[in-house]
């Protein structure tokens, strides 16, 4: 517990005057956690992370995240949708020449984890340009519900939400997470006026927590899958950073669909 408590206040001090400052602060950390969240990918799957299909896939990743006014110099028909296609294919070429190492559902695993980490973090880049209350209001429903769930879930949880899956979490952890993140933040975004329609913010809030859950439990179906604990260990006490990310990936881009940002 001590341990993890020391790398939350650590990674905080780092973290907060990141998402304050924003502009290529926010950019420049958004790549480097994506990277990094690709790598601990590759490492669940034992691949080399010097490897060829490495390095498309970290760099896939990162041109996903990267912001499209870098690539203007680009003629038009080389939009960002086909230059990452570029990736993708660079992956099947990959295989050729793999003597069977690195085949079909590699590639295929590889390509759903650049989309997954690439968009993700590049929509963290983009809620913070709209501006920080936003940021915050996306952040404090999934730390909100996540610490909601936790306690809640310790106190009174009795029914598993998913066994198989995430054997501590409870559904009465889940929905007492909700309803605090709900309320918490509903107030927050009328506060700071992120909306003014009451009924909409608070069901965009129920929506968005419940992703966040989602997140966190595919994230935890991907490590049951690679059997792991932890999807890395960069962050002593908490594991890696898709351990820690894993619910906002999911909540940012369906926070995008409702036009948050």
């Amino acid at each position: 517990m001590r341990q993890r408590v020391i790398t939350a206040v650590i990674a905080l001090v780092i973290f907060i005057p990141i998402i304050i400052l924003g502009g290529p602060w926010i950019e420049v950390a958004a790549l480097a956690l994506a990277g990094v969240a690709m790598s601990e990918v590759l490492m669940m799957k034992k691949i080399l992370l010097i490897s060829p299909e490495a390095t498309i896939s970290i760099l896939g990743t990162l041109f996903l995240v990267s912001n499209d006014k870098w690539y203007g110099f680009l003629p038009s028909q080389f939009n960002k949708q086909f230059i990452f296609f570029l990736f993708v294919i660079a992956l099947l070429i990959r295989i050729i020449f793999s003597k069977n190492r690195f085949n079909f559902d590699d590639a295929g695993v590889l390509t759903l984890s650049m989309l997954y980490i690439g968009f993700g973090f590049n929509q963290f880049v983009a809620a913070r340009n709209v501006g920080l209350t936003t940021l915050l209001f996306v952040l404090f429903i999934v730390w909100l519900t996540d610490s909601g769930a936790y306690m809640i879930g310790r106190q009174f949880g009795r029914n598993k939400l998913s066994p198989l899956i995430s054997p501590n979490k409870t559904w009465e952890g889940s929905i007492g997470g909700t309803v605090v993140a709900v309320i918490i933040c509903s107030i927050f975004a009328i506060w700071t006026k992120v909306s003014l329609d009451v009924i909409g913010i608070t069901l965009i809030a129920i929506v968005l927590s419940i992703a966040g859950q989602m997140g966190d439990l595919i994230e935890s179906s991907l490590k049951r899958y690679y059997g792991v604990k932890d999807s890395g260990k960069i962050l002593p006490g908490h594991g890696g950073i898709l351990d820690r990310f894993d619910s906002l990936l999911l909540v940012l881009p369906i926070a995008h669909l409702f036009g948050l940002f």
